[in-house]
């Protein structure tokens, strides 16, 4: 190697050293910060979510509103209806009436009581068959002047407490403007007393009710009716429809129905159940069929008015302890809260009209 040659690698060393530190020293990018997660504060909802509204609060017997519901059993009271009964006490606070028509086709009602408290009812006479089937729903008290012990029987046995005037039970008395046997009467408050411990809760609802008289079947479904006219039996009932009380008034054989303080009898809910009567094997004075209904089990045609309008519907009870049902074209046929009269009308001594 000469030394021109050797020179020139020496030179050559350093310059590539230069190089190389250069390229070390070069600045480099700056790493990228971490990210930051930024957790958004989570603000607790303090607003408290509304509570269900609580179901009104009803009279069983009737659907009217009320503030609280009387802790007492339903009073089912049998009542004559005779023209020598006429004009009856209490009938006017009754929350259901039934009529039904028994021996020598005479009307005699079934008046039940639980939202008002009369103080005088009556004429009060003695109990029938078909009595046990229409009260045992119901799970209260019966009070009847009396009645033969095997129909007395079935009332008890179809789950009734029976109070009877015959029987010695407290709260019935005779009055003195009547001849017997049509002055037997007695007091809500009275009867009430003597309910045995099982029996101080209110009664089950016997119908269904509308919130309004708007809302009823008969108001939704049916047809105008200024009079609906009955023949049960003996008696000729009529119910004509009166706009300024919202109410049916009755009327027997063309005379204005009334209480004995001059009330005039009225409901806001007739309904007229078609049954078929027959024979119950009881015998009355001179030996006359007493009748009965077949009611548990069996099922028929119902017509409702309320409101000025007539409704056709089916009833039908599953069992002697079951309520009525009633519907109209499978649906429940509702009726408007308020007091209701129940016509049984036998379909071999009973029809009725319309206008």
């Amino acid at each position: 190697m000469t030394r021109t040659a050797r020179r020139t690698r020496a030179l050559a060393l350093p310059a590539a050293a230069l190089l190389a530190l250069v390229a070390c020293s070069a600045p480099t990018e700056p790493e990228a910060p971490p990210p930051v997660t930024v957790t958004p504060e989570v603000t607790e909802s303090r607003t408290t979510p509304p509570e269900p509204e609580a179901p009104a609060i009803v009279w069983p017997l009737t659907g009217e509103p009320t503030g609280e519901v009387a802790e007492r059993p339903a009073l089912a009271v049998k009542v004559e209806n005779t023209s020598a009964a006429r004009p009856q006490s209490g009938l006017e606070d009754a929350d259901i009436v039934w009529e039904t028509v028994v021996e020598f086709s005479v009307p005699r009602f079934i008046a039940v009581f639980h939202s008002k408290s009369p103080e005088r009812i009556g004429p009060i006479r003695s109990v029938r068959p078909m009595d046990a089937a229409i009260i045992a729903p119901t799970g209260g008290l019966l009070a009847a002047s009396g009645g033969q012990g095997g129909i007395l029987r079935m009332v008890r046995d179809a789950g009734s407490q029976l109070l009877t005037h015959d029987g010695g039970a407290g709260g019935f008395y005779r009055s003195s403007d009547r001849r017997a046997p049509h002055n037997v009467y007695s007091s809500a408050a009275d009867l009430w007393a003597q309910a045995d411990d099982s029996r101080t809760s209110p009664p089950p609802a016997q119908f269904e009710y509308a919130e309004d008289v708007a809302g009823a079947s008969a108001a939704t479904a049916g047809e105008d009716a200024a009079t609906i006219s009955l023949r049960m039996g003996n008696g000729r009932p009529a119910w004509t429809w009166d706009e300024d009380s919202g109410t049916w008034l009755r009327s027997e054989s063309g005379a204005d129905a009334v209480s004995m303080d001059g009330t005039r009898l009225s409901a806001v809910n007739v309904v007229i159940l078609s049954v078929e009567a027959r024979s119950s094997g009881f015998r009355a004075q001179g030996g006359a069929s007493v009748p009965t209904l077949r009611l548990a089990g069996e099922r028929g045609r119902a017509y409702v008015a309320t409101g000025g309008k007539i409704v056709e519907g089916r009833w039908a009870k599953e069992a002697e302890d079951a309520p009525f049902v009633l519907t109209v074209k499978g649906e429940p046929l509702l009726l408007a809260p308020g007091n209701t009269w129940v016509e049984m009308m036998p379909s071999n001594e009973g029809s009725y009209s319309v206008e």
